[in-house]
């Protein structure tokens, strides 16, 4: 009996902290209207076994250490000429063939706040007045580079760089709050994502442990300027990249796990569906020349994160325990980052799993362009680009 009265009052205890927050050392602290939500997602049994049992990452070869922080997507322009990159700092980047040098800027109000430090995580205080661009796209008819500012929305700039032009900050009257990536048709149509209007990039982590559902996918028409909803009521949409025949195209929602095909031409215009159930934490996919997709994964899912998923209550639980948020994503992606890479034929047919579960070498994927028989790979988290050989 006393065990259970011992017990009953730790549990009080546990609850009443977890309620008041008095030490304010949770992850969700600085959040007060913060909220769990339930994933619905696919069953256990459902989620791909596939995996490369040479961990083939780990002969990647890591270039530009500590000179390039962040890179999240990287572009070829036209010509070939590249890669173009986004850094954390809010610029673009061209890497000449000898060095790397400024391209692009997305914001008009830089200052020594935006100068060069020492990590990517360095410059998430301030990255709402340096900018920070993710996604980029070439619109091979012009040489323009379209790009996706996580704070400053659509933007574009002519081949020869500079000051990017604004092209969307808002969709039927609400204001874009976590733009993320984009791809472009052979009209100039461009395609892209709007992750949270809840949660800016900076708070990408409470938007992780939150899973709210207020992510959009948009459509920006350059006849018209407006931009419209294609689709609503999304947890954590994120890379986008249209299909070789330009009939659909796929985005990934990072909550659920999974990649949605929404259709452009034909029958079933205007309505989506399933693609592919994915095995882990899905970032941008890429369309290579043969119309496959590589998706960019951040690790496997794990049996922890899946149950966290279900059970929105016991997370936030959880997350008002006095642990350090970094604590919590460890949690979510098992332990260390491991990154993965899987590539999907036009009909959602598994081709190829790249990993390196030890993250040895590759520890954190955003995105992946195959150029010349080489993947190029760039991290929104890591100082480096990483380029894995396929021949």
């Amino acid at each position: 009996m006393w065990l259970a009265r011992i017990l009953a009052g730790l549990f009080l205890l546990a609850a009443l902290y977890c309620g008041l927050d008095p030490l304010k050392q949770s992850a969700i602290s600085g959040f007060p209207d913060f909220e769990a939500f339930f994933i619905d997602m696919p069953a256990w049994s459902e989620i791909p076994l596939e995996k490369d049992p040479e961990n083939l990452l780990q002969k990647s070869q890591i270039k530009f250490l500590n000179q390039v922080q962040g890179p999240e997507s990287m572009a070829f322009d036209p010509l070939g000429r590249g890669p173009y990159t986004g850094v954390a700092d809010g610029r673009v980047l061209f890497w000449n063939g000898e060095a790397w040098t400024n391209f692009a800027y997305t914001s008009s109000n830089r200052s020594e706040l935006c100068d060069p430090k020492p990590s990517p995580a360095s410059y998430l205080k301030n990255e709402h007045i340096c900018g920070r661009p993710l996604g980029l796209r070439f619109d091979k008819r012009t040489g323009d580079l379209y790009i996706a500012d996580a704070y400053f929305g659509l933007l574009k700039v002519g081949p020869e760089g500079g000051m990017a032009t604004s092209l969307s900050t808002e969709a039927e009257g609400v204001p874009l709050g976590f733009t993320n990536d984009l791809d472009i048709d052979d009209e100039g149509n461009v395609y892209f994502t709007d992750s949270s209007i809840i949660y800016r990039r900076r708070n990408f982590l409470q938007l992780v442990f939150s899973a709210e559902a207020s992510g959009r996918v948009l459509k920006y028409s350059p006849t018209t300027k407006e931009t419209v909803v294609l689709m609503s009521n999304l947890q954590f949409p994120n890379g986008i990249s249209l299909s070789k025949d330009g009939s659909f195209f796929l985005f990934s929602e990072g909550a659920i796990g999974r990649l949605q095909r929404y259709w452009l031409k034909g029958d079933k215009a205007g309505t989506s569906d399933v693609f592919a159930i994915l095995s882990g934490f899905p970032d941008n996919v890429r369309t290579n020349r043969d119309g496959d997709f590589w998706v960019a994964m951040h690790c496997r899912r794990t049996m922890y994160s899946y149950l966290m998923g279900l059970y929105p209550r016991v997370r936030k639980f959880l997350l008002k325990l006095p642990i350090p948020e970094r604590t919590h994503f460890r949690l979510q992606i098992g332990g260390w980052p491991h990154a993965m890479i899987v590539k999907y034929s036009p009909q959602g047919k598994i081709l190829q799993v790249l990993e390196d579960r030890e993250g040895k070498v590759v520890r954190s994927v955003s995105e992946v362009e195959e150029k010349d028989g080489k993947l190029w790979i760039g991290s929104v988290l890591m100082p480096f680009v990483a380029v894995y050989s396929l021949n």
